[in-house]
């Protein structure tokens, strides 16, 4: 058999811990190659041995049948690899078409030449169905267009070796209906697609072979075909896992967070990202926020929490009125955040990880006196949420949060806010980038939150996580809060409608 690519008896070694333990793998020209396993598997570290950005202890790499030694990401450009990676290297005060180009720009007598290169990223985007703006600034896109920008990136380095890590998990379920076409389209044109998910069912959908890593060793490749979605997460977890949320009917109680006619206005554009929008957050109840990314979720979350001032209107938690109130206040007064944006908003990269757990404690006296912090006592509390998250790391409570993977951060963040006994959560995405095993867990913690009367919020792209979650979902639109309904009462089909702005319910 002819492989593209081939990475044999690969080991990568980091202090205290072997995340790539002799792994194999190999991927045919033209084939969708899912990679699959829990956080801290090793997926994303094997991915940058092959784009170069780590140089693996031992094991070899043969690309097209002849062995190379990939010295860095410009020089697996050369060799027609690209990769676009969980957490975006994109440079926040560029443009959409200055972060595509960067690297490989075209110049004339010193000056860049930008209008083939508009040309090119224009016709690619038309091509492959990813609509960006080319003179929008990264800072100012949402997570989803991101994305899309770092596609083009790859497309326009007309790369044929494919690397997409965990793609779908900022996207809505449109956007990844739209990406799925996509990765079938390149693989029907001869490119190699190497897909690292934790959505079963999105392997199921465009994957033809998957192989599965676990605590960083290779467990096996198979057919997508002869396997079924149960089997894959048994062999990636180790044992049986229930995909299914289990919750009982619960009565809600009084309002803990109440939301008041609430506008917020961009400061570029002046309209309104959020446009009066009400509704209320009761005791022992979970509200799911469903909507396009980009239709004003992100702003509204933002004003609630303190990120941002709202233009108008009043934000309450337990009947006190929050709205001018600082982002401490409120995060001492009962609310708790799950941010979209972990790097950006949830945690300090360069601080350790028990450093991180007590972000939104450390000023209080169990952990400090005097402003000196109690440092045993950190750790201790940092050890006990560790264990109790699952939280792997390869140093423990001295792990710099950065080196950490994505899932093991998002879980970080999680067992903050969870353990301060919120009267109020607020998660954004919550379950952005886990493996089966976290999610399952994540819903069970929101779940019992929920059971034990706290409120919960949630944002989620995801419609089968909002259907199952929710016990009221609210669709926004255009900034507008379009819909208040419960999922017994409604279809998936019809919950698009209300996305998209094609139908509109006036909310309770």
């Amino acid at each position: 058999m002819d492989y593209i690519i081939e990475m044999r008896n690969i080991v990568k070694e980091f202090p205290g811990i072997r995340a790539n333990d002799d792994i194999t793998l190999q991927i045919k020209k033209g084939e969708i190659h899912a990679l699959l396993g829990e956080n801290g598997a090793g997926k994303s570290t094997l991915m940058s041995v092959l784009f170069g950005m780590y140089k693996p202890e031992s094991g070899s790499i043969v690309l097209r049948g002849e062995p190379v030694q990939i010295s860095g990401p410009k020089m697996a450009n050369s060799l027609g690899i690209g990769m676009v990676h969980q957490h975006f290297k994109l440079v926040h005060n560029f443009t959409v078409l200055q972060n595509i180009i960067l690297g490989v720009e075209t110049t004339k007598n010193g000056f860049l030449k930008m209008d083939e290169a508009r040309k090119k990223v224009m016709d690619l985007s038309e091509q492959y169905g990813l609509k960006v703006d080319p003179d929008a600034l990264i800072s100012d896109i949402s997570v989803g267009m991101q994305q899309r920008v770092e596609i083009l990136k790859m497309l326009y380095r007309d790369n044929d070796i494919l690397i997409f890590d965990e793609p779908t998990a900022v996207l809505t379920p449109q956007e990844i209906d739209e990406l799925m076409e996509i990765m079938k389209g390149l693989a029907a044109e001869g490119k190699s697609i190497i897909f690292i998910t934790h959505k079963l069912e999105e392997i199921k959908r465009v994957a033809n072979r998957c192989t599965v890593l676990r605590l960083g060793k290779y467990v096996g490749t198979v057919n997508v075909s002869d396997i079924t979605v149960e089997e894959m997460s048994e062999m990636m977890v180790g044992r049986k896992v229930i995909l299914d949320i289990e919750k009982e009917y619960k009565e809600p109680g009084k309002p803990v967070l109440e939301v008041e006619n609430l506008t917020v206005i961009d400061n570029r554009s002046k309209k309104d990202k959020v446009k009066n929008a009400s509704f209320k957050v009761n005791e022992g109840e979970i509200i799911c926020i469903a909507g396009v990314d980009g239709n004003g979720q992100s702003e509204l979350i933002y004003a609630i929490t303190g990120l941002i001032h709202a233009d108008s209107g009043v934000i309450k938690i337990l009947g006190e009125d929050v709205t001018k109130k600082s982002i401490r206040y409120r995060n001492t007064h009962g609310l708790s955040h799950i941010p979209e944006d972990r790097h950006k908003w949830g945690l300090v990269l360069d601080y350790n990880l028990a450093e991180n757990l007590i972000l939104m404690e450390y000023f209080e006296d169990k952990y400090q006196k005097c402003g000196f912090l109690k440092e045993p006592e950190i750790i201790k509390y940092a050890e006990k949420l560790i264990a109790q998250y699952d939280i792997r790391s390869s140093e423990g409570t001295k792990t710099k949060v950065r080196s950490m993977s994505g899932g093991n951060q998002q879980k970080a963040i999680a067992a903050r806010e969870l353990s301060r006994n919120p009267d109020i959560l607020i998660a954004v995405q919550p379950t952005r980038g886990l493996d089966v095993g976290a999610i399952e867990y994540m819903h069970k913690e929101i779940v019992k939150a929920r059971d034990n009367g706290k409120a919960v919020l949630v944002v989620s792209f995801d419609l089968s996580e909002v259907m199952r979650l929710a016990d009221r979902i609210l669709v926004m639109y255009e900034g507008e809060i379009v819909a208040d309904v419960k999922p017994s009462e409604i279809t998936d089909k019809e919950l698009g409608l209300y996305m998209a702005g094609a139908k509109r319910r006036e909310a309770i």
